[in-house]
């Protein structure tokens, strides 16, 4: 990303411009099309954890036995709020395996409410409470579903990594740029911005029997274990008709619906808080229905408690 890129968002104070978020965007119609194209859609970036849902679908075509909420769980990054623990180590626990065979790194809940309670239980940061926890759980329970060895499952040559790497291509249509290392340890992959806005609608359009149909299912019928409460990725899955939708580090924001409209966002800067209103903008702009969720499409910016500007999208076309 260059400081030639568009901006996509600034931040209004009493009518005074303080900030701009750069970035790009791309859209695609209902034929798979590029119906908007802002920035560098074409550029490769690293989509963090809105590369989740597709990791999820290959996990599933290797033979992952779950649906539903635990699904859900698994492609999601969740707030670590105690539904959340308690299914990591279900599915744990279905494949014979407990807290001690994650190999991310210890984190403490997103969810503010469930962080306090375990600082003042005496508790600390841990692998299960880390929000990649619900991931990891799946990829160890491939591992033991596809007879592959659970120890050292997060280097990229294993085989539950390499199945991982080679459904991500097929969904995105397109090799992936580089393979790095995420923060929670397990391999990330570099996708073009178009690449995971084909991945995210062929997620969408998918049969409900499909790999790609049921983890859309368990992400639209579960929002909550997609994300946490009151979290906007949950909101956007609850408020959004038939839309699967993703949020991921570094301001990255990816979306389909069920005609095949899909939305990536990535913001320059990496500002999460400019990422979900972009996102909102540009389904609005295609016609998508985003009544339920139009507060998401500016953020407001406080002074002395009280709110007195905001954070506005601007550079999105209509349809």
């Amino acid at each position: 990303m260059t400081a030639a890129l568009p901006v996509v968002a600034q931040v209004v104070r009493s009518g005074f411009v303080e900030s701009r978020h750069t970035g790009s965007v791309v859209a695609l119609d209902g034929a798979g099309e590029v119906a908007l194209a802002v920035g560098q859609v074409d550029a490769a970036i690293l989509p963090r954890s809105a590369n989740k849902p597709l990791q999820a679908t290959a996990m599933v075509g290797a033979g992952l036995e779950l649906d539903g909420e635990l699904l859900a769980l698994v492609a999601a990054s969740h707030s670590g709020e105690q539904f959340h623990v308690d299914g990591v180590l279900r599915v744990l626990a279905a494949a014979g395996l407990g807290a001690e065979d994650l190999d991310n790194v210890a984190g403490l809940p997103l969810d503010q409410d469930a962080q306090r309670a375990a600082i003042a239980a005496g508790g600390g940061p841990e692998p299960v409470l880390h929000n990649c926890s619900g991931k990891h759980a799946g990829m160890l329970a491939t591992c033991v579903r596809a007879g592959w060895p659970i120890g050292g499952y997060l280097a990229p040559d294993h085989p539950v990594q390499r199945h991982i790497t080679a459904g991500i291509e097929r969904l995105a249509g397109e090799a992936v740029a580089a393979l790095v290392v995420d923060g929670c340890g397990a391999p990330q992959h570099a996708l073009t911005l178009i690449g995971l806005a084909r991945a995210f609608r062929a997620l969408a359009l998918a049969p409900a029997s499909t790999p790609e149909g049921r983890v859309a299912t368990a992400m639209k019928t579960h929002p909550r274990w997609s994300g946490g409460t009151g979290r906007p990725v949950t909101r956007l899955l609850e408020g959004v008709p038939g839309l699967v939708a993703k949020d991921g580090a570094e301001g990255v924001m990816a979306g389909a619906t069920a005609d095949g409209t899909a939305v990536a966002v990535k913001i320059a800067d990496g500002a999460q808080r400019a990422a979900v209103p972009v996102l909102v903008a540009t389904l609005a702009s295609r016609g998508v229905d985003t009544a339920a969720v139009a507060d998401l499409a500016t953020v407001p910016v406080l002074g002395g408690g009280r709110p007195v500007g905001e954070l506005r999208v601007t550079g999105i076309g209509g349809p």
